[in-house]
C-alpha cells in the first residue's frame, strides 16, 4: 500500500515525500488512515491527489456546491454514528419498481431500493467498508469526494450531533437536569468523550462562534426544536437531528445550568451569563430565557473579548476626523443613536478604548455589561435593589470621574443627571434610541429636557447602521443603468469602483463576510445651536446641518459602496427613503462617471 501511494504522488507532481513517507508509516503502525495522513501533509494538494485515487480505483469523482440541497430520505439507508464515525456520505440511491407498484398508494412504495451510492475521501478505509457492510444490506456503488464537502454533506443531512442523539435515544428516553449539575466552561473536547447532551450543546456553541454567528436561538416548536444562528445580520437555520424533539428539556435544562439559572423556574423569563473557553479565547455568553407555549425558548449572545478599537471600526474619511476632535473634548455629551443591535454599544467601546490612560479616571453603568475592558470602572445596573442608571449615576459623579458612559438615556432624570454632569466639567458618552441623527434633538426635547440644556451640553449627535461586508475572495464588479444610480440619488461624479456579491466557500455561498458600520453625524454648531434654543422644525435642523457639512447616512453608505466595501442594496435596505443622500453637484463640471456600480 505504501508503494501505491507513493507512485500516485509521484503522479502528482509531488517528488520531495520524505515527510510523507514517514507520516504514512506512523499511520501503519497506529492503524490509522493512510489517506488521511498523506493529505495533512504540507504541500499535497487534497483535490489533485483524491483525483488521481479515483482514476487509479476507476472510481467515480463526487463533487457538488455547498448550495446544494440534500436528499434527506437518504438517512434511513446509513446509521448516523456509522456514517458520521466513518465520515461516509450517502449520495444517491437507485431503484427500480417493486412487484406491488400496480397498488402502491405513492412513489416511494412504488419502487425498491436496489444499490446506494457512498461518497467517501478514503475509500482504501477498510474499517470504514467492515461496518458499512454490517449496517448496509444494499450493494454499495463508492464516489471519491473532497474532505470538506463530504463534511459539509453530513451535516446537511444528518444534522449537528446526530450521532450523540442516536445513543442517547437507545439508552434513556430523556435526561433529567441532574446529570448536568457540574458546569462545562471548556469548549475543547476530546474526540472519544461518551455522548451526550453536554457535549452536543458544547457543539452548538462551538459551531456558531466558528462561523462568526453573534446570537443563538434555541427555540421550541410544536413538533421540532428549532436552532438557528445570527451571522451577518442574518439569521440561518442549522441542521439538528429529527429526534432531537424528545431531548428538547435535556437541551435547554444544559443551557439554563451552564448560565446559573433556575431550572425549575419555567413560567417567567431569566437573564444570567456563561463563561466559556474556547481553544485559549475567553468567551462571554449573555442568556435570556423566554416562556412559550411550547416551552422556553433560549438566546444566546455570543460576546468575544477582544479589544475594540477605532482603527477596527473603519471609519471613512468623512467621519474619522470629527472623531478625533470630539475625543478632544474636556466636556460635554455626545450621543450615538440607532435601533437596537446597531452597534452602538461597540462604537462606544471603540471611544472609551481610545481615551483610556493612566490620567483619565473612566466609570460607565450599563445594562448589562458586554465587555469587559481592563483599566475602566464598569457598574452594572440592578433595578431589583433600586442601582437604576439615575441613582448609580448620581454616585458615579461623586467618585471624581472624567468620562462617563451612560448605557442608554431611559428616562428624564438619567438624562438631566448626564447633562448636569457636562456642564460640569465631564465628557458624557450615551445612547438614544432614534432613527437618525437629528431625530436626537427632538427625542430629547420630547423627553421634556429644556431646549436650551441640549443646546449647551451635548457637542454631536451620531446615527449608524450595520450592514453586510462584501467578500473580498468573491466580489466583482458589475454595471448599473446610470437612469437607476440617478433615481436613488447615487454620487456619480465621484470615482471609484462598486462591486456585487457572488458567492464563494470562504462566505459559504452567500457573497459577504462580516459586518461595517455605517455613520452619520451632526455636530452642534452656534448656529444649530440658535435653532434647538428657538424650537426651530426639525427640517430646519437638516438645513443647517447640511449646510455645516453634514453627510447623511445613505451618502455614506454610497461612498463604502465605492470603496467596493459592501452593495447598493445593502445601504438601501438599512436607510429610510426620506434621508436619501443630499449632496450639492460640483460647481465643477463633473467627470463622466467612472463608476461599475452594483445590481439592484
Amino acid at each position: 500500500m505504501l508503494a501505491v501511494l507513493d507512485n500516485l504522488l509521484q503522479q502528482c507532481g509531488y517528488t520531495d515525500n520524505s515527510d510523507v513517507r514517514q507520516a504514512m508509516e506512523e499511520a501503519c503502525y497506529n492503524q490509522t488512515s493512510f489517506v488521511d495522513a498523506v493529505l495533512d501533509c504540507p504541500g499535497v494538494n487534497e483535490r489533485v491527489f483524491l483525483q488521481a485515487l479515483a482514476e487509479m480505483l476507476n472510481l467515480p469523482w463526487w463533487d457538488v456546491s455547498s448550495e446544494t440541497q440534500v436528499d434527506r430520505s437518504l438517512r434511513r439507508y446509513l446509521p448516523a454514528d456509522v456514517a458520521l464515525k466513518n465520515r461516509l456520505l450517502p449520495i444517491a440511491v437507485d431503484t427500480r419498481p417493486s412487484a406491488n407498484a400496480a397498488h402502491a398508494i405513492d412513489q416511494a412504495s412504488a419502487t425498491e431500493p436496489v444499490a446506494l451510492h457512498i461518497a467517501s475521501a478514503d475509500p482504501l478505509n477498510l474499517v470504514a467498508r467492515q461496518q458499512l457492510a454490517a449496517g448496509v444490506t444494499l450493494p454499495v456503488i463508492w464516489h471519491v469526494g473532497a474532505r470538506t464537502r463530504i463534511a459539509e454533506g453530513l451535516q446537511k443531512l444528518y444534522g449537528l450531533g446526530a450521532d450523540t442523539f442516536e445513543k442517547i435515544l437507545r439508552g434513556r428516553a430523556d435526561w433529567g437536569a441532574e446529570d448536568f449539575a457540574d458546569e462545562v466552561t471548556v469548549l475543547d473536547e476530546p474526540e472519544d468523550e461518551e455522548a451526550s447532551v453536554v457535549r452536543f450543546v458544547n457543539q452548538i456553541i462551538r459551531r456558531g462562534l466558528e462561523q462568526r454567528a453573534t446570537d443563538i436561538h434555541v427555540e421550541p416548536q410544536q413538533d421540532r426544536l428549532r436552532i438557528r444562528y445570527r451571522i451577518d445580520g442574518r439569521l440561518e437555520e442549522l441542521p439538528v437531528p429529527d429526534n432531537i424533539k424528545a431531548l428538547q428539556a435535556s437541551v435547554i435544562a444544559r443551557l439554563k445550568i451552564m448560565a446559573r439559572l433556575d431550572i425549575a423556574e419555567k413560567r417567567l423569563p431569566q437573564d444570567g451569563r456563561i463563561n466559556l473557553e474556547m481553544d485559549g479565547s475567553p468567551i462571554d455568553v449573555r442568556v435570556a430565557t423566554i416562556p412559550s407555549v411550547e416551552g422556553e425558548s433560549v438566546s444566546l449572545r455570543l460576546l468575544g473579548q477582544q479589544t475594540v478599537t477605532l482603527d477596527r471600526l473603519g471609519m471613512a474619511d468623512t467621519v474619522r476626523p470629527i472623531v478625533d476632535e470630539l475625543l478632544k473634548l474636556p466636556n460635554g455629551i455626545i450621543l450615538i443613536t440607532g435601533p437596537t443591535g446597531s452597534g452602538k454599544s461597540t462604537t462606544l467601546y471603540a471611544f472609551l478604548t481610545q481615551l483610556n490612560q493612566t490620567h483619565r479616571r473612566i466609570v460607565t453603568i450599563e445594562d448589562p455589561v458586554e465587555y469587559k475592558m481592563p483599566g475602566i470602572l464598569q457598574i452594572a445596573v440592578k433595578p431589583e435593589i433600586g442601582l437604576t442608571f439615575a441613582t448609580g449615576l448620581r454616585s458615579i459623579l461623586r467618585g471624581d470621574p472624567n468620562v462617563v458612559m451612560v448605557g442608554e438615556m431611559r428616562d428624564l432624570e438619567t438624562t438631566e443627571i448626564a447633562i448636569r454632569a457636562a456642564l460640569t466639567g465631564h465628557l458624557v458618552f450615551s445612547t438614544l434610541h432614534t432613527n437618525d441623527a437629528i431625530g436626537g434633538i427632538t427625542r430629547l426635547v420630547d423627553m421634556g429636557v429644556e431646549p436650551f440644556l441640549v443646546s449647551s451640553a451635548v457637542r454631536a449627535f451620531f446615527a449608524q447602521r450595520l450592514v453586510r461586508r462584501l467578500c473580498p475572495s468573491c466580489r466583482e464588479p458589475v454595471e448599473v443603468e446610470p437612469e437607476y444610480l440617478d433615481s436613488i440619488g447615487f454620487p456619480t461624479f465621484r470615482k471609484g469602483t462598486l462591486m456585487k456579491a457572488r458567492g464563494c466557500e470562504s462566505c459559504r455561498g452567500t457573497g459577504y463576510q462580516g459586518r461595517l458600520s455605517i455613520y452619520e453625524v451632526v455636530l452642534v454648531t452656534n448656529a444649530l445651536q440658535h435653532l434647538i434654543n428657538t424650537r426651530a422644525h426639525p427640517s430646519e435642523f437638516l438645513k443647517q446641518a447640511l449646510s455645516d457639512g453634514y453627510l447623511p447616512m445613505r451618502g455614506y453608505g454610497f461612498l463604502k459602496c465605492l470603496e467596493g466595501e459592501t452593495t447598493i442594496q445593502e445601504i438601501l435596505s438599512v436607510t429610510a427613503a426620506e434621508r436619501s443622500f443630499i449632496e450639492e453637484k460640483p460647481k465643477l463640471k463633473p467627470r463622466a462617471p467612472t463608476v461599475v456600480a452594483a445590481a439592484h
